[in-house]
C-alpha cells in the first residue's frame, strides 16, 4: 500500500508517492507555481509584500499528482487504486481571504489581479505595524496570548496580515467571508468541502500562528479583539471554534478531486500542517532531537512529551500541543531568511548564476575561520527569532579594500550559523532538551561546507535526513497512520523515516575560533536587536528604513 505526501513550498509543489512498509519513495514530481517571479507576487514598490495566486495551487495540485503517479506506475505492482490516503503540508502562516462557498476572492475575475485578495505568504512582512499593535495589546490585556508565542506577535502570522488588510484594502476585507490558512484550504478542496464553517482547522496554524488555545476556548475572544477593530471581533465567527492535531483527517477525498488526480475516491486526508512539522516528522522528530529545515529560510522544531510542563520561552514561535506529533508540545523556531540570502549575494549583488555559486563555494572551502576578518548579522529578511522583528536588516562588519565576494560570501554563511546556535541555545536555556541535529532540505544535502560550519559554529554534530524530500514524506507518514497501514505515529516514522550515514561533527580548533566570533556576533546581535540597553542600537536600522520609505 501507498501513500502521497503534497508538500507546497515558496515556489513550487511536489507530489511524492510512498510506500507504506519502508517508506521507499517510488516517484515525485516538482511543478512550479506559474504566476509571478518564480511563483511569488511583488509589488516594487513595497519589499516586504510577497503573495501567491490560490489558482497557482490547483493548478500544481493537479499537474503534481498526476506527473508522480504516472512515474509510479513504472514500479512494478504500483497502482493508483493501492493509494490508501495523502497529507498536505504547505508554508505559513499563508492565510487566503475566501467567499462563502470556501473559493479564494482571487478566482473571481473581480479580484484577480488585486494583490490583497491573493493568498498572503508567508514572508509577506507589510503588517509589521499591526503585528507590533497586537503585541502591546496582548501584554496588555492578555499576556497569556503572546506568552506562548515568545511575547511577541510576528508580521507573519495570521491576525497581523489579516489586520493589515482591513487596514490598506477594506472592500477585499468586506468582501471575505472567511480566512483560511493554504495548509487548511487544500485538504478542505480535496474534501470538497465549501463551507469555510465546516473545514476541518489544523492546531498546528491555530496554534502557532492565530493564538488559538484550549486553554482560553479556542480563538482570541472578541472583546480582545475589538480591541484591535471590531471587524476582526465580528469575523471571529465567521472561522472555527476547534482546530484539531494529527489523529484526526481533515475529511476524505472527494468524487470530483479523485478523478481530476486519478486518485481512489473516499480515501482519508490527514489535518493540513507547516512543511516543516511534518518535515519534522519526515525527520524521524523525537523528544530530544531539534530539526532543521533549512531552504530559503530555516524552521527549527521539537517535540516534549505532553506529560511534561514546558515554560514560556521569549522569542520562539509558540509551544503549542499536538502541533507536530499527537501527544506532545511543538515547539517552532527559525530564521526569515537563509537561502535566500545567499541567492541574494550571488545572484543580485554579483550578478552570478549557478557557476559562481559553485565558484564561490569552492573559494570559501580554502578559507579558515576568522581569516576575512568580517563579520556579518543574518536580517536581510529580519529577525524571525529569537528577537521577532521583521524591522531588522543586515549588516557586515569589517570589510576593507581587499574584502572578496568569497570572503562575504563565508561570513554571510556564518552569520546564519550565528543565527541558529542563538536558537539551540534559547531552546537549551529553557530545559529543553536537544541531543542530536537532524538537517533537512536541498542546503543540508548538497552543501557539505555549509554543513560543517554549522557543525563548528553550533558545537552539534549535524545529521542528514535520509530524504530529500522530508516534508512531503511526513505528511505521507501521517496519511498512513490516519489509513492504518501502521498503528501509531512512532511505529510510522521507525518504519518509514531514514537518515543519511553522513555525520558533520564539530572540529575542535575551528569551534575555538568560532565561540570567538559568536561572542562578538552576539554584541552586534544584543545591540542592533535592542537587548543591550546599554548599547542600544535598534533605531539605526529602524531610522534607516525610514528614510529609505
Amino acid at each position: 500500500m501507498y501513500t502521497l505526501g503534497l508538500d507546497y513550498g515558496t515556489n513550487s509543489v511536489r507530489a511524492l508517492v510512498v510506500r507504506c512498509t519502508d517508506g521507499a519513495e517510488i516517484s515525485s514530481c516538482v511543478v512550479p507555481y506559474p504566476s509571478g517571479k518564480e511563483g511569488v507576487l511583488l509589488d516594487p514598490r513595497d519589499h516586504h509584500l510577497a503573495r501567491q495566486h490560490p489558482a497557482d495551487y490547483l493548478f500544481g495540485l493537479e499537474k503534481s499528482v498526476r506527473g508522480a503517479l504516472t512515474a509510479a506506475k513504472k514500479t512494478r505492482g504500483f497502482s493508483a487504486d493501492k493509494v490508501i490516503g495523502l497529507g498536505v503540508d504547505t508554508t505559513g502562516s499563508s492565510p487566503i481571504p475566501v467567499d462563502a462557498r470556501n473559493v479564494p476572492l482571487a478566482l473571481s475575475p473581480k479580484w484577480k489581479k488585486n494583490l490583497h485578495a491573493q493568498c498572503w505568504l508567508w514572508k509577506d512582512h507589510t503588517s509589521h505595524r499591526e503585528a507590533a499593535r497586537i503585541t502591546a495589546l496582548a501584554a496588555e490585556h492578555r499576556p497569556q496570548f503572546i506568552a506562548k508565542c515568545g511575547n511577541t506577535y510576528s508580521s507573519e502570522w495570521f491576525w497581523s496580515k489579516i489586520w493589515h488588510c482591513r487596514q490598506v484594502a477594506p472592500k477585499v476585507f468586506a468582501a471575505a467571508h472567511s480566512w483560511v490558512e493554504l495548509c487548511d484550504w487544500i485538504p478542505a478542496v480535496l474534501a470538497g468541502i465549501t463551507d469555510p464553517l465546516q473545514v476541518k482547522r489544523g492546531v498546528c496554524a491555530a496554534g502557532h500562528k492565530a493564538l488559538y488555545s484550549a486553554d482560553w476556548g479556542g480563538l482570541p475572544d472578541k472583546e480582545f479583539l475589538a480591541l484591535l477593530d471590531p471587524a476582526l471581533a465580528d469575523l471571529r465567527d465567521r472561522l472555527y471554534a476547534k482546530a484539531y492535531d494529527a489523529t484526526e483527517p481533515a475529511g476524505s477525498l472527494g468524487a470530483e478531486w479523485a478523478q481530476k488526480l486519478g486518485l481512489p475516491a473516499g480515501i482519508p486526508i490527514a489535518i493540513g500542517e507547516f512543511d516543516v512539522h511534518y518535515g519534522a516528522i519526515g525527520c524521524g522528530v523525537a523528544e530530544g532531537t531539534l530539526v532543521k529545515v533549512i531552504g530559503t529560510s530555516t524552521c527549527d522544531c521539537g517535540v516534549v512529551s505532553a506529560s511534561k510542563t514546558v515554560p514560556d520561552i521569549p522569542g520562539i514561535c509558540g509551544i503549542v500541543p499536538g502541533a507536530i506529533l499527537p501527544g506532545f508540545y511543538g515547539l517552532e523556531a527559525g530564521q526569515s531568511a537563509v537561502g535566500d540570502i545567499f541567492k541574494w549575494w550571488v545572484e543580485v549583488v554579483c550578478e552570478g548564476d549557478a557557476a559562481r555559486h559553485a565558484r564561490l563555494t569552492r573559494e570559501v572551502a580554502q578559507q579558515k575561520p576568522g581569516a576575512s576578518g568580517l563579520l556579518a548579522l543574518d536580517w536581510q529578511n529580519g529577525n524571525r527569532t529569537i528577537l521577532v522583528d521583521p524591522l531588522l536588516t543586515g549588516l557586515v562588519l569589517g570589510c576593507t579594500l581587499h574584502t572578496t565576494q568569497a570572503e562575504i560570501y563565508r561570513a554571510l554563511i556564518e552569520a546564519t550559523a550565528f543565527g541558529a546556535r542563538a536558537i539551540i541555545e534559547r531552546f537549551k536555556e529553557y530545559g529543553v532538551p536537544i541531543n542530536r541535529v537532524v538537517c533537512a532540505g536541498g542546503i543540508a544535502e548538497k552543501n557539505p561546507l555549509l554543513m560543517q560550519i554549522y557543525a563548528d559554529v553550533t558545537g552539534c554534530t549535524m545529521l542528514v535526513s535520509g530524504s530529500s524530500q522530508a516534508c512531503a514524506l511526513g505528511s505521507a507518514v501521517s496519511a498512513a497512520v490516519l489509513a492504518r497501514a501502521h498503528p501509531d505515529f512512532p511505529t510510522a516514522q521507525r518504519k518509514m523515516t531514514s537518515l543519511k550515514k553522513v555525520a558533520y561533527k564539530p572540529r575542535p580548533a575551528a569551534q575555538k575560533t568560532y565561540d570567538r566570533l559568536y561572542g562578538l556576533y552576539r554584541q552586534l546581535h544584543d545591540s542592533f536587536g535592542g537587548l543591550n540597553k546599554s548599547a542600544d542600537l535598534s533605531h539605526v536600522m529602524k531610522e534607516l528604513l525610514a528614510l529609505k520609505n
